[in-house]
């Protein structure tokens, strides 16, 4: 078994032991009380709690279908290669929300996605040319996906009031783009030629 397999089975397990727990809301992201409280876990914990089956099973879905390749492609950096990028994409996407909501006893998110941001940028830098299937139906280049990517979170992150948090998927996919540049340069050159290809 895969250290992917297994960061997705501990996910799905620990999930599926909070999803209906009264007191799930002890393991979310909560920037108030990690400030107030010294309650420093939830930058990691609210990885491991979803709203429900179909939020786990969506970041789960993308999780193992890109894991999978960027594992083999980290592969030089130990069996902790891929465990250290999802945990750098779960700090990540924790990071502007511990800023921004500080003061914000109210606020409260949840979710693995930065840390799937993370691995689906990776993947992208990784295979720019690869075709992707955008909402499971429109085909298109991995680098263009990887654009329409940052142009959609940034626009919603900036127009604020939804319930998504649009600021931890940047920020888990900034990780994922600067792991790959850290660790698999070798990469970097058919990524720029990919993005130059997107230009008139």
């Amino acid at each position: 078994m895969n250290v992917v397999t297994l960061v997705v089975l501990g996910t799905v397990l620990v999930s599926w032991q909070l999803m209906e727990r009264p007191d799930k809301s002890k393991w979310m992201l909560v920037p108030f009380r990690c400030h107030t409280h010294k309650e420093w876990h939830r930058v990691i914990t609210h990885a491991f709690v979803h709203a429900d089956w179909m939020h786990l099973a969506f970041n789960m879905f993308v999780l193992y279908e890109f894991g999978r390749v960027v594992n083999t492609e980290l592969a030089g950096l130990g069996w902790m290669g891929f465990p250290a990028l999802y945990v750098a994409g779960i700090v990540a996407g924790a990071i502007p929300a511990l800023q921004k909501h500080k003061h914000n006893s109210s606020y409260a998110s949840l979710g693995a996605s930065g840390a799937v941001s993370a691995v689906l940028l990776a993947f992208i830098v990784l295979h720019p040319t690869h075709t992707l299937l955008l909402f499971f139906v429109i085909p298109m280049p991995a680098v263009l996906a990887g654009v329409l990517f940052f142009w959609y979170e940034s626009r919603m992150q900036q127009r604020g009031r939804t319930r998504i948090a649009h600021d931890a998927h940047l920020g888990g996919a900034l990780v994922g783009v600067a792991w790959v540049v850290l660790f698999v340069p070798s990469a970097i050159p058919q990524f720029i030629q990919a993005l130059q290809g997107l230009l008139p």
